[in-house]
């Protein structure tokens, strides 16, 4: 929503200050087709040229993300932490072997079913039931466990990288072709010397439209946008840190409680419930 908001300032204004300063729509508008399919067109070019088919398809995954904004807020925190606890409690009770079925198996889990934001985050999901198997089943102590979650935080942080980084090239190449687009407009100007001087500063405006639209574009829309998902892939990288350390917390002998508590110190302080918050959330929560 902010990213929204913030595109429409930059845009209101760039063109309140124009008008203010007594310019005319119409001297943007003629030339803002022409212009758009030089500067969009090259850009969507070199963006396709310059990255494999999996990183187009993560930055079409992640652009609506900006838009939304960040989905972690303190309420998909609290969830998170309530699921960590009553895994833990009901470790305690029963043992490792009673949440075999639940982490073999989440999408029929009547643990993990209770957490539906939790159950839908599919990556998050597998991160956490898949790392649970490994402490169920006895196939790795709780050293090994951390080892092999950082490794895939390793993996994910590279990953998540790679969208944002591609749509900040876009917007540094969008200047260069709004310059692409103005000298153009200045050749198709010398063909029009022998004109009166309204034409000739007809064609030289349009050309000088190509490079305010490359900066506009490149600046004002994807340079936020590229920031936009780096901050929501940097928000989803906290969110998995918070069920690497609980989850290792409790594989190294912490009280379910302490566990979850390990798990909310890694929460962003914008975002992180208070202590006394989540105790008295978790202590309705009893073993099945």
């Amino acid at each position: 929503m902010f990213f929204i908001i913030g595109i429409a300032v930059v845009v209101g204004a760039v063109l309140g200050g124009y008008l203010i300063e007594g310019g005319e729509v119409e001297v943007l508008l003629h030339p803002l087709l022409p212009e758009s399919i030089i500067i969009v067109g090259a850009g969507i070019g070199a963006f396709l040229a310059g990255n494999p088919a999996h990183i187009l398809k993560s930055v079409a995954a992640n652009a609506p993300k900006a838009l939304k904004g960040n989905p972690y807020t303190k309420t998909v925190y609290m969830e998170m932490l309530m699921m960590q606890y009553e895994i833990y409690v009901n470790i305690k009770k029963g043992g490792l072997l009673a949440l075999e079925q639940d982490v073999n198996d989440p999408h029929n889990s009547t643990i993990f079913k209770k957490y539906s934001t939790m159950l839908h985050n599919h990556h998050a999901m597998d991160f956490f039931a898949d790392s649970m198997k490994l402490l169920v089943n006895g196939a790795a102590k709780a050293d090994e466990i951390d080892q092999i979650m950082d490794q895939d935080l390793d993996v994910h942080h590279t990953e998540s990288a790679a969208p944002g980084a591609a749509v900040n090239n876009l917007a540094d190449s969008m200047p260069a072709f709004g310059i692409v687009a103005c000298v153009i407009g200045v050749v198709i100007t010398m063909s029009f010397l022998d004109q009166p001087p309204n034409v000739i500063g007809s064609k030289v405006a349009a050309a000088l439209v190509g490079t305010f639209l490359g900066i506009l574009m490149g600046y004002g829309v994807f340079g936020p946008l590229g920031k936009a998902i780096d901050q929501i892939n940097a928000a989803e990288a906290h969110f998995y840190n918070c069920l690497r350390a609980g989850l290792t917390a409790f594989g190294n002998g912490a009280a379910p409680v302490t566990a979850v508590e390990f798990a909310r110190r890694n929460v962003p302080n914008s975002e992180r419930p208070g202590s006394g918050e989540l105790e008295e959330v978790v202590r309705q929560i009893k073993p099945r």
